[in-house]
């Protein structure tokens, strides 16, 4: 059953090995494997992120969210690592501080070294 599957999330980039750095250096994840087609990354509770080589592309919408515990103190280590968060002042969504509170979760968003839309997430209740 699904319900007790593990999930990969699968991320297109146009320059594996900058991409590769960025969820490194910047991410801090854990290199598990390269291959011929990509690169899998670990994250907590033996999750997968998969980055594979492909044309640009244009996602307008979260590709991945890391579920954080502390999301002000990730933003602000995150920040210190260079990453960049984008910021939103419109009637669904605005930030304070790079974080958004919508209904039972607070958000944050930035790129990737590829355009790619990432966040760190809490639930808040």
């Amino acid at each position: 059953m699904l319900v007790n599957a593990q999930l990969v999330a699968t991320v297109p980039v146009v320059d594996l090995e900058r991409a590769r750095r960025f969820y490194e250096e910047k991410l801090d994840l854990n290199l598990c494997e390269i291959n011929e087609q990509g690169i899998v990354f670990e994250a907590g509770d033996e999750t997968q992120l998969y980055l594979y080589k492909r044309d640009q592309t244009k996602a307008d919408h979260t590709v991945a969210s890391f579920l954080v515990e502390d999301i002000e103190t990730e933003v602000k280590r995150l920040k210190e690592k260079g990453v960049v968060f984008e910021e939103y002042d419109s009637p669904q969504i605005k930030t304070i501080n790079s974080i958004a509170t919508t209904g039972e979760y607070k958000s944050a968003w930035f790129k990737d070294t590829e355009g790619n839309i990432l966040a760190v997430t809490k639930k808040i209740s």
